[in-house]
């Protein structure tokens, strides 16, 4: 990649108007937020049941395979909030390089999925809690939890990008420290006898199932790297986006193999695969908690709830900052009622933040209530966006690209510049599309179709493609000739 300087105005927080977005995240807090966006339950828990359902072999070249396709997501993403670092990202981006029709589907998708994804995480946070102290009522550690991310994110950005810091921090030292215990046992330097490389050729591994078993996978890894897209929403209040997100967009590929790659290698290694237990989704059963029970650490159940209780936080804190930016974004292109484009005088999208909370927590509820009928449909239907976001990320870097040499710019102002274009977008653009069409292939395998499999699986396409086209119909939008594309100097550099 090439790094290029394009000083950004914000730099200095008393040059910033006192009812505007603060650029006052640091290199630090985007580095660790970037780090940390896609680390959490997905790994600590769902890596276990994907090297039981693939074997250790499948589920490495699973999480390899859509890694490399979410670094190239993110060095696209990276070229487009360094050069445009604004708060809506790739709403924005579709909406003036692509179709606002496009913009308002992928905008506001983002939105309720994050706005379910807090009542999702309300609703572990109640669990994990529920492990030291199991009769104790939902609502209250649900209502603390709430207030307490929103009050991070009410205070300023800097209160996010705080937490976030510390939150991420702490995942990052449990893995790093996972992966060094796990390499010493497996050499035999501690825990006695070397484990060595058998497990790799227990039962049908590496490779259990074949490469159905590891297609899979594909939908489960992609979950888990869900996330990574947060670092182009708080570009828009970075103190320094032009240096500091392609900073942070360098870190991705070792941040995929050292936390991914790595840790579910040791997990492969020292866990057969067959063993019953990788099936299971508590934190009795993480293999993490099952390698370091290994080692002799008595409270290791104790220790990964708290862990697991940090990444609860971290994604619900992160749920709460990037919807409320992605509305106030939305609000300023028309594309969302204007409420959602007013500040507090820190600069904060007050009304975004309240908004998000209400509909978390009568989700939450819907969790609670009913057997949770409407909960479940309601995570259905956000079971595949993040996919449709990184389709939406890499269609309108293609675009941006072309419509930047075609009104006669040069890539050498450019201040960060991908250099995999047009193989990266275009590579990532079809595994998104094929792993969306592929994710829950048994359920057309058979003598008659698992219609109910189907709704579960692909409730998230139809009610994106309704905000698209309805959008379009009604306000009769068309696909923005290159040459007209909203690429200007100006407006850009100001959020």
């Amino acid at each position: 990649m090439e790094n290029r300087q394009l000083q950004l105005p914000g730099k200095n927080e008393q040059n910033e108007p006192p009812h505007s977005l603060q650029r006052k995240l640091k290199a630090r807090h985007l580095t660790m937020i970037s780090l940390g966006g896609a680390i959490g339950t997905g790994l600590f828990l769902g890596s276990g049941p994907a090297i039981h359902s693939a074997g250790p072999g499948g589920a490495l070249v699973a999480y390899a395979v859509i890694g490399i396709m979410v670094y190239f997501i993110m060095t696209s993403l990276g070229e487009l909030a360094s050069f445009m670092p604004v708060s809506g990202a790739f709403s924005t981006y579709a909406t003036r390089f692509i179709d606002p029709a496009l913009g308002f589907a992928l905008g506001w998708n983002y939105w309720f999925t994050w706005a379910m994804t807090l009542a999702a995480e309300l609703s572990a946070a109640t669990m994990v809690m529920k492990f030291w102290f199991p009769h104790s009522p939902s609502f209250l550690w649900s209502s603390m939890f709430l207030v307490l991310i929103f009050l991070l994110n009410y205070v300023s950005v800097k209160g996010y990008g705080e937490g976030e810091y510390w939150f991420s921090l702490i995942k990052v030292a449990t893995i790093i420290i996972f992966i060094v215990v796990g390499i010493l046992m497996i050499f035999g330097i501690m825990n006695g006898e070397a484990i060595g490389f058998k497990n790799f050729t227990v039962g049908d591994a590496p490779f259990a199932g074949g490469f159905l078993a590891t297609l899979g996978i594909f939908i489960a890894a992609g979950f888990s790297f869900q996330g990574t897209e947060i670092v182009g929403v708080a570009a828009g209040e970075s103190e320094d986006p032009a240096k500091n997100v392609p900073r942070a967009v360098r870190s991705i590929f070792w941040r995929i193999f050292l936390f991914y790659i790595l840790a579910i290698l040791v997990i492969g290694l020292i866990v057969p695969y067959t063993n019953g237990s990788l099936q299971g989704h508590t934190i009795m059963v993480s293999p993490f908690t099952m390698v370091f029970e290994k080692v002799g650490l008595a409270f290791a159940a104790s220790v990964m709830n708290a862990i697991i209780l940090t990444a609860v936080l971290s994604a619900g804190n992160s749920s709460l900052y990037v919807t409320s930016r992605m509305l106030y974004s939305m609000a300023n292109e028309g594309l969302a009622p204007k409420l959602f484009g007013k500040l507090n005088k820190r600069g904060v999208p007050i009304w975004g933040l309240i908004v998000t909370s209400l509909v978390g927590m009568l989700a939450f509820f819907a969790s609670i209530f009913g057997d949770g009928v409407i909960y479940v449909w309601l995570m259905n239907a956000v079971g595949v966006t993040g996919f449709i976001f990184w389709l939406g990320i890499a269609a309108s870097h293609y675009r941006f690209r072309k419509a930047y040499i075609a009104q006669g710019h040069s890539l050498n102002d450019l201040p960060y510049l991908s250099k995999w274009f047009p193989f990266g977008p275009i590579f990532s653009f079809a595994l998104c599309f094929f792993v969306l069409m592929a994710q829950n292939y048994q359920a057309f395998m058979g003598d008659h179709i698992n219609w109910a499999g189907v709704m579960a699986a692909y409730l998230g396409i139809p009610f994106f493609l309704v905000m698209w086209l309805g959008y379009k119909f009604v306000k009769k939008t068309k696909v923005i000739p290159l040459e007209k594309c909203r690429i200007n100097f100006d407006e850009h550099r100001n959020v």
